[in-house]
């Protein structure tokens, strides 16, 4: 069936956004990302989903904004989905859980571990929450192409960020000891959103891929407020990767 009307919660109705779209979680992320898009204006900003759309060597390239966490991240996707939208890259920010990862180093999720709730929604612990590799691809070839500092592994979401800043203040158990666990894993950091994004675009046969700016270094237990030239940084690479993903789609296409 056709959708012929504004979806309920991101605002937005058919012709709104592209078919790639760029979430980062706060709002006033979405118009530093527009500034890289031809032809950028904001098309809805409802609840916490803010969205503007402009192009990219002529294709319609949008970037929304999800909050923070799992459960609106999920219905950000899902509504997309309904509106055409096949590719996604999470612009974010995480907490270091490796000694090597520093202050604005990016680090693009190969998968992540499902330590947070909304994904069990959808499917079973044992369903694995894994990035796209088409986009994966692109992250890498954008990252190195910007000279900046950057690394590839797996990731781990959760839903109670200050649990992992302040582990010793929180009444559960052996949190540290938990935290240091998933470290000798070879966790590289943690976000809040990425295993969601994972699990429920690859159920609706969608790509999706993250790339996160650290703001934490391990063991700092604080977040810090970050020069705003890392942060454009991580949003050019970002862009460069689908400018990527739309020249591969291309050449694809052409071949068929």
């Amino acid at each position: 069936m056709a959708v012929t009307e504004k979806k309920y919660h991101v605002g937005l109705g058919p012709g709104d956004v592209g078919e790639y779209v760029l979430v980062p979680g706060d709002p006033f992320r979405t118009p530093l990302i527009a500034k890289y898009l031809d032809g950028a204006r904001e098309v809805a900003f409802s609840r916490e989903y803010r969205t503007f759309t402009g192009k990219l060597d002529g294709v319609p390239v949008s970037t929304m904004s999800t909050g923070m966490g799992g459960p609106s991240v999920a219905i950000g996707v899902e509504e997309l989905n309904e509106l055409g939208v096949h590719t996604f890259i999470r612009v974010g920010t995480c907490g270091a859980a490796q000694p090597e990862i520093k202050m604005g180093d990016l680090v693009i999720a190969l998968g992540s571990v499902r330590s947070e709730g909304t994904p069990d929604g959808y499917v079973p612990k044992e369903y694995p929450a894994v990035a796209s590799l088409d986009v994966v691809n692109a992250l890498i070839e954008a990252a190195q192409a910007s000279g900046a500092r950057y690394h590839v592994g797996l990731i781990r979401s959760v839903d109670a960020l200050y649990s992992d800043l302040l582990p010793d203040q929180m009444p559960r158990p052996h949190l540290r000891d938990e935290l240091a666990m998933w470290s000798k894993a070879g966790v590289l950091s943690n976000d809040m959103e990425t295993s969601t994004l994972f699990v429920v675009a690859r159920l609706r046969k969608l790509r999706a891929g993250t790339i996160n700016l650290c703001v934490d270094e391990l063991g700092a237990g604080e977040i810090h407020h970050l020069d705003p030239s890392y942060m454009d940084r991580m949003l050019k690479v970002a862009v460069d990767a689908v400018r990527r993903l739309i020249a591969r789609d291309a050449r694809a296409t052409q071949r068929q």
